[in-house]
């Protein structure tokens, strides 16, 4: 027979521990400042990125990478990942979606964007709309994400 509050039989197996006195999980507290990123609407980004013919895209590697990097104190940072976007762009497409992976697995969520969505940007290039779907996916991903932590917009 089991004691009150203690799970009894197959209860035990089927269900996660849960928190004492309702508290939430305790999660990684991030290593850097975990100030917030800004939310960059995607039409807009896609637009900029047409009228300046490409150095946009410059301009957004460097803002979200430099802000992943202050929010979680890990990360490439803007500056090298403006260096790696210039030299090998497809690479950046990975480090990118991966980074915005940790984002989410280091708060207990699951990520809707995986390192592997690189592969929208290249090959994907070969389709054209690759990249386009690469940057809604991973954009969205991290606009929600911010959201999710504060940010306005």
């Amino acid at each position: 027979m089991s004691q009150p509050g203690q799970p009894s039989g197959d209860d035990f197996f089927d269900k996660p521990p849960q928190p004492v006195g309702g508290a939430q999980p305790a999660y990684p507290a991030p290593r850097g400042d975990g100030s917030i990123g800004k939310v960059r609407s995607t039409g807009i980004s896609i637009v900029l990125y047409i009228v300046t013919l490409g150095i946009y895209g410059f301009v957004w590697w460097f803002k979200v990478h430099a802000e992943m990097k202050r929010h979680r104190g890990e990360g490439l940072g803007g500056g090298l990942a403006v260096v790696i976007s210039i030299i090998v762009s497809p690479v950046m497409a990975y480090i990118t979606a991966n980074e915005v992976q940790k984002l989410y697995e280091a708060r207990g969520q699951e990520p809707p964007v995986r390192t592997t969505t690189g592969l929208w940007y290249f090959p994907g290039s070969f389709i054209i709309v690759g990249p386009i779907v690469w940057f809604v996916k991973v954009n969205g991903a991290l606009n929600d994400y911010w959201r999710s932590v504060g940010a306005q917009g």
